[in-house]
């Protein structure tokens, strides 16, 4: 590897402040305060499977709605991580993952395209009505993914295959994505340059 893989990124509106550190080399070492509970457990499942290290400190208006911290953040990561990707190269660029979480099964696929694309499905009906921890619905889980992929050039496909309990399939999701990030980002010793006939991602 020749080049470090972090990144730094802040970000402040009237709706949040967000500040932000990832490396994407780390060991899963995370500090997550987002002041919403359920996505701070979310992005240390997240930071602990994918092995990256990961600071974030968000503050909003949640007396409102969770929806912009949430979103804002996701911003933020997604566009570190596209900082901290750098030029790609050397990278294995696809993962897949099939996680379980007791009666909950997901299956993430993840390819470091430049190409922003999400396709997300299998989420029983009224999912995206759910309130996870009380404050958290369901429609965020997708809403991140769409916000991370979008602004760090990720093709992503999330599928739920099963799943009952509204907190297992969301973190079920949340690491199955994780774990294919994982794969993709590594560093493949057989990689020379760019892994695109293009010779750019």
């Amino acid at each position: 590897m020749t080049s470090v893989r972090t990144a730094t990124r802040r970000r402040a509106t009237s709706e949040s402040s967000v500040e932000l550190d990832i490396d994407l080399d780390g060991t899963g070492k995370s500090s997550i305060h987002t002041t919403v509970p359920f996505f701070d457990h979310m992005l240390t499942a997240f930071a602990k499977h994918s092995l990256t290290d990961l600071s974030v400190r968000a503050s909003g208006d949640t007396d409102i709605d969770v929806h912009h911290t949430v979103e804002d953040v996701s911003i933020v990561l997604g566009q570190a991580i596209s900082d901290a990707l750098g030029d790609k190269a050397g990278i294995s660029r696809y993962g897949d993952a099939l996680v379980p979480l007791d009666e909950a099964l997901a299956q993430a696929v993840v390819d470091i395209s430049g190409r922003p694309y999400l396709v997300h499905s299998g989420e029983p009906a009224g999912f995206e009505h759910h309130l996870i921890g009380g404050h958290f619905t369901g429609s965020m889980v997708r809403h991140c993914f769409e916000a991370i992929a979008f602004n760090a050039g990720l093709t992503v496909h999330v599928t739920l295959l099963a799943g009952r309990d509204p907190h297992h399939i969301a973190e079920a999701e949340f690491k199955a994505f994780a774990r294919a990030f994982r794969q993709a980002k590594a560093i493949d010793p057989l990689v020379e340059g760019v892994p695109s006939t293009k010779g750019a991602l």
